[in-house]
């Protein structure tokens, strides 16, 4: 402050201008210290009063609201949770999402794959030395894959798999491949079959050589927890039920193992996670504090710091280690350090570190909230919005505004809530 305006501010009000600042500052340094405790034992600390979150959390409640507006828009069911320096400034649901649900988060769990294979490369170096560089199409890693049905597929890397660059065709039935950021039309071919979930993905076949081009395919992941698999002896679930979960004090979670009268042996590397939607924020927690909880170094830091830059393994967009990444400011209201994974229905993890923010938003449809997908025990939902349907887009409005458009929209919503 300079004399001249100290000469005209009255003493008290110099004061109170500091202890807010003490108390901005003090709320940031306590941040980085803090970690929530499981929700059993009190759950996150809580900001609900307007003039509270802007004065300890420096965020705009209105325009936190204008987010969940366009959340409630896009999808059938769903929420919005926000944290900021530590504290939850924002939880609201709508249709048959609540805290306590365990959806099917889709291939938001393509995330929690590649956080696995980075404690992995970690805890396991010595079996697997050459870490993202290794060529996985091995006896040693993937014994099942023999013999190739491709001769290419020796060259896949595993860093590759998990940045969609190994070759292997996208998915659906119009697939879109990039090379060096120019996209084009693919061709459709059966993907994964969830009654033979290993074999499925491992045959899905190459539209191009490994490296040569992105194209988004889950079998690429679910090929990489093969690998995970056979290195650490532990089925996914359970590696991140041990390395995650546990030290972090999830509740009750799992995968969507049970498809009607059929249930998976094993985990989809793809997707289908099913977290409370506060241990959703604890995973992206971790990742905001460079992967640690608490006293404890949970996931490798130089390993997180991979995944919201450009890759070397995915020179042609970016998508990096599943997280896809805004180094290039393609979501033009977000800072260009912003990460997320997206996942089918409306579903998404943000993590934006320049902001220390952390945002999970819920979506899904119906189907999405069955609880015999999980077999866990479920709040009684909120069927009012079992027939809603989407506003159709048309060159006047943006329709309902889902899937992806719809998420990016939101990480700018609440970036703007951001008033330090």
């Amino acid at each position: 402050m300079s004399s001249s305006i100290r000469h005209v501010v009255p003493p008290v009000f110099r004061l109170l201008v500091c202890l807010v600042f003490l108390c901005s500052a003090r709320a940031v340094t306590y941040a980085a210290d803090y970690f929530p405790p499981p929700d059993d034992a009190g759950g996150w600390r809580t900001l609900k009063d307007p003039a509270q979150i802007r004065a300890l959390a420096g965020m705009d409640a209105a325009w936190l609201e204008k987010a969940f507006e366009l959340t409630q828009r896009g999808t059938q069911n769903g929420g919005l949770l926000v944290v900021r320096h530590g504290y939850l400034v924002f939880e609201k649901y709508f249709g048959r999402a609540s805290r306590n649900a365990n959806p099917d988060m889709a291939s938001t769990g393509k995330a929690f794959t590649s956080i696995a294979c980075g404690i992995m490369l970690s805890e396991f170096k010595a079996k697997i030395p050459d870490g993202l560089d290794t060529k996985v199409f091995t006896e040693k890693y993937l014994p099942e894959a023999f013999p190739l049905d491709d001769p290419r597929k020796a060259d896949i890397t595993l860093g590759q798999l998990l940045c969609m660059t190994a070759g292997y065709n996208g998915e659906g039935g119009a697939p879109t491949n990039v090379v060096r950021g120019v996209a084009s039309p693919g061709k459709a071919v059966p993907g994964q079959n969830i009654k033979d979930l290993d074999m499925s993905s491992l045959r899905v076949p190459l539209w191009t050589e490994p490296g040569a081009g992105y194209s988004y395919s889950s079998p690429a992941p679910h090929i990489a927890s093969l690998v995970l698999r056979h290195v650490t002896g532990m089925e996914l679930q359970d590696y991140i039920g041990e390395r995650l979960a546990k030290p972090m004090g999830w509740g009750a979670w799992g995968y969507c193992l049970h498809r009607g009268d059929f249930t998976m042996p094993h985990a989809n590397g793809a997707g289908s996670t099913a977290l409370h939607a506060t241990d959703a924020l604890r995973f992206g927690y971790c990742l905001l504090h460079g992967g640690k909880w608490g006293g404890r170094q949970l996931v490798p830091a130089e390993y997180i710091a991979k995944c919201n830059q450009p890759s070397p393994y995915n020179p042609h967009t970016p998508f990096s280690l599943q997280f896809e990444h805004n180094a290039d400011g393609h979501v033009v209201g977000a800072p260009r350090d912003a990460f997320y994974k997206s996942g089918a229905g409306g579903f998404g993890i943000f993590i934006v570190p320049s902001l220390d923010v952390v945002i999970y938003k819920l979506g899904g449809s119906k189907g999405q909230y069955d609880v015999t997908l999980t077999g866990l025990p479920q709040p009684e939902p909120d069927t009012t919005r079992d027939d809603w349907k989407p506003i159709p887009r048309t060159p006047f409005n943006e329709g309902s505004l889902g899937g992806d458009d719809g998420l990016r929209r939101v990480l700018e919503l609440v970036a703007a809530a951001v008033r330090e």
